[in-house]
């Protein structure tokens, strides 16, 4: 376990950008009120195993206790970065991600299950859906009760999708609650 460096922070945080936008400061600096301070901690960015997680210091501190080798998560693992040194988000992200998301898409009943078995957002599926939304730009998805289900990339921009035919693609699915079913192995 060890602090990020320049070029994965960077990294990390231009994929967290995406999706939370100016909201990535409240990650940052949300207080932590773990551990036996009476103080505020701060929450921290950790690699280990080439996966990222979302922990307090508080509780960096206390596993530093533990080696390496027998250490297996800490805190939120909200990422990993591929083979390749690509950073991909996990669905373990998305409660960090709904709570401060810039863009939102809701979805009718119907369609939830599509979407849960990873199959992309089409135009007939949407509820709902936030203004100013640009093709590219990170989407979290939620169902008509705010209930978070996963999270994706805008195909189209907000306006396209008005004119867009009932089978267009409007998000592309990039991680959804079902994968705690579908790759609970390697979750």
């Amino acid at each position: 376990m060890r602090p990020l460096d320049e070029t994965e922070t960077s990294v990390v945080f231009e994929k967290l950008f995406k999706f939370v936008g100016n909201n990535l400061k409240n990650l940052v600096e949300n207080p932590s009120h773990e551990g036996p301070d009476s103080t505020p901690g701060r929450y921290c960015f950790r690699l280990n195993k080439n996966k990222i997680y979302y922990c307090s210091e508080s509780l960096v501190k206390r596993a530093t206790n533990i080696a390496r080798p027998n250490l297996v998560s800490l805190g939120t693992c909200i990422g990993k970065y591929t083979h390749g040194g690509n950073f991909h988000l996990t669905v373990q992200a998305l409660n960090l991600l709904a709570a401060n998301a810039k863009h939102k898409v809701w979805l009718k009943p119907q369609s939830e299950m599509s979407f849960l078995y990873g199959n992309h957002v089409l135009k007939s599926a949407l509820g709902r859906i936030t203004e100013n939304i640009i093709a590219g730009d990170g989407v979290v998805v939620f169902n008509m009760a705010d209930v978070p289900l996963g999270f994706g990339v805008a195909a189209k921009s907000t306006q396209d999708c008005r004119k867009l035919d009932p089978n267009g693609i409007v998000v592309l699915h990039q991680g959804d609650i079902g994968e705690y079913l579908r790759m609970e192995d390697e979750l």
